[in-house]
């Protein structure tokens, strides 16, 4: 009999235990959520200075404030930062010969548009109509030799002086069949005069400068082998 009760004492005990130890820890069902990470586990690294921490596609960055914002840049081209773009107006045109002919280059185009301006508005000036034929295409040579000619009818001198360029942007472009029609906005300032027969200034101001805004056309075949363009149309803006 002493044995069957120190046996049910251990039992006794043993319960006792087990309702402390429940108590004190509590039970586990199943449905306990689990901890945000092992209590033993290492924390994680910190990440690299400068680096992105991880985001959802709907998280937009801010700009860092020891790095400024890269700033959008002007499309220049030519000595003197001369702005030579492609304006809206002129996309498809310049996307539809780019497709006939790779090989053109709006900003390039550009820069032998001011050359191909300059050598024109002084030859014109000058009188010099020779100089003039191989860059006109007939009709448009046509009117200004008949210009230069009634100038020297009415023995009036033109001066003419190009300051220089603000811009030379394409304000049009088309392509009609094989040939490409480039138009070109050109924002020049010049020292314009008229002379008579006896010196005297009969237009313009030697010591007034001029901004003048002229919209030029020139034209080409994509498919010749030659790659000069000609002037087909003139006219001022404003």
């Amino acid at each position: 009999m002493g044995n069957n009760y120190d046996i049910i004492l251990i039992g006794l005990v043993a319960v006792f235990l087990i309702l402390r130890l429940r108590s004190v820890l509590g039970k586990r069902t199943g449905n306990e959520r689990p901890p945000a990470r092992d209590p033993f586990a290492p924390p994680p690294a910190a990440p690299p200075a400068g680096d992105a921490p991880a985001r959802g596609d709907n998280v937009v960055p801010l700009p860092n404030a020891a790095t400024p914002a890269p700033r959008p840049s002007l499309a220049t081209t030519g000595p003197g930062g001369i702005r030579a773009t492609v304006m809206p107006t002129a996309t498809a045109g310049v996307a539809a010969i780019r497709a006939a002919d790779p090989n053109f280059d709006p900003l390039g185009f550009c820069g032998g548009a001011r050359a191909a301006f300059t050598v024109i508005v002084e030859a014109f000036a000058k009188g010099d109509a020779a100089a003039l034929r191989p860059l006109l295409d007939g009709p448009t040579y046509a009117s200004f030799e008949a210009a230069i000619r009634g100038r020297s009818e009415r023995n009036e001198k033109a001066e003419t002086t190009l300051i220089g360029f603000e811009a030379s942007d394409i304000s049009a472009a088309e392509l009609q069949g094989t040939h490409a029609l480039v138009t070109v906005r050109f924002v020049s300032e010049q020292i314009n005069v008229v002379r008579n027969a006896e010196g005297q200034i009969a237009d313009g101001n030697p010591n007034e400068v001029q901004k003048v805004i002229d919209l030029w056309t020139f034209r080409r075949d994509t498919k010749s082998s030659d790659p000069n363009w000609l002037l087909t149309k003139t006219e001022s803006e404003g």
